[in-house]
């Protein structure tokens, strides 16, 4: 690449983010907003074995699966399992799953989680046992072995127990060897295609245009398609070499867009609300009902020297408040007005999801709701 073309490519793409700061936008790398289709993760799983349990294994009663698997294990090391059962809890029939990453070549490691099948209650000091890894087209793509490592902790006594995490699953760093590469070869492609991991059809024109103004100055004519709101087709020019293409690509800047949302987790309070997120104006009044009810029994005794008895009669005391503010008038131009407005009426988390959903349903809100 000449020097002055690539000073112009690098003023085009300096102009680009300068403009889109100014604007209050954000500017991103190709490689932070899609992903290469050809480069997606694979998933394996397996079943395996997980001995040397401090009697916290399956019991084998009860998961007659795991004394099965013991049994065909020894006798294809050569032991014979001729007579009685087995009453030892030191081990526990696992499933492992791990992402084969993509371009893995054979002899490359990566971490496996191992998650109990049986009633074993802990698979902490625990070793996996070698486990191959089959794909869904059922070929073996890695083989696992090595010591389980897990966060969590169990402590129980005779009237009480403490649990902090899952000690029931854990991981084993590198443990899993790649012995199976995927068929195909990144190179064999003859075009790139970027997912958006953000569907948006904004963005995936503005990468395509991005790419596009590349392909001019570089190659000398246009090589990117926007096919859809999450697919951008980049066709390979002539003599290029693929790799080096998608190393200049992924390092483009492109301002990026998405639809205004606001996310709310009624499980926990909490509340996301997008940049784009505008609220028509709106009037709005939030008042809550407390009602407090009060038992105070009241014991009676009779008069000496008579026949009566001791009762109890019942007292009830009922309370109502009812608390609200004026009313407010809301209007979101911006996210930070927004909020301020929210802030201004004085509620709770619970009292801010009441209120965007009331809106939203007074066709006030300009953006999706999404309830989790």
């Amino acid at each position: 690449m000449r020097p002055s073309l690539f000073l112009t490519a690098f003023a085009v793409l300096f102009a680009l983010a300068a403009n889109a700061l100014a604007a209050g936008t954000t500017v991103s790398r190709i490689k932070d907003i899609a992903s290469l289709q050809s480069g997606r993760d694979n998933q394996l799983i397996g079943y395996g074995l997980v001995v040397g349990l401090q009697g916290t294994g399956d019991s084998l009663r009860s998961s007659p699966f795991t004394e099965q698997s013991m049994r065909a294990m020894l006798q294809n090391l050569g032991i014979s399992t001729q007579g009685g059962q087995s009453s030892a809890r030191n081990v526990a029939a696992v499933m492992v799953t791990t992402n084969l990453p993509p371009f893995a070549s054979p002899g490359s490691r990566i971490d496996v989680t191992v998650s109990s099948l049986g009633d074993a209650s802990s698979l902490r000091g625990g070793t996996l046992v070698m486990t191959s890894l089959s794909g869904a087209d059922g070929q073996i793509y890695a083989v696992a072995q090595g010591s389980v490592i897990v966060s969590g902790f169990s402590a129980q006594g005779q009237a009480s127990s403490l649990n902090e995490g899952v000690v029931t699953a854990g991981r084993v760093p590198g443990g899993a060897i790649i012995e199976r590469e995927l068929p195909s070869k990144f190179k064999d492609s003859i075009n790139l295609v970027l997912q958006l991991r953000n569907p948006d059809f904004s963005t995936a024109v503005r990468i395509a245009d991005v790419v596009n103004a590349y392909g001019r100055q570089r190659h000398g004519g246009p090589i990117a398609e926007a096919r859809d709101s999450q697919e951008v087709a980049v066709a390979k020019p002539a003599s290029v070499d693929l790799t080096r293409l998608m190393a200049d690509i992924e390092n483009l800047l492109v301002e990026t867009d998405s639809p205004a949302k606001v996310v709310i987790n009624e499980r926990t309070g909490t509340i996301v609300i997008g940049a784009d997120v505008r609220v028509s104006q709106v009037a709005v009044s939030y008042g809550t009902l407390t009602v407090q009810v009060m038992e105070s029994p009241q014991v009676i005794q009779p008069l000496p020297f008579t026949d009566g008895r001791t009762v109890i009669q019942p007292q009830t005391d009922i309370m109502a408040e009812q608390t609200g503010g004026p009313v407010a008038v809301i209007e979101g131009p911006d996210l930070k007005t927004l909020v301020a407005g929210l802030n201004n009426i004085g509620v709770k988390p619970d009292g801010i999801i009441a209120i965007l959903q009331g809106i939203k349903s007074a066709g006030a809100l300009q953006a999706e709701l999404v309830l989790q």
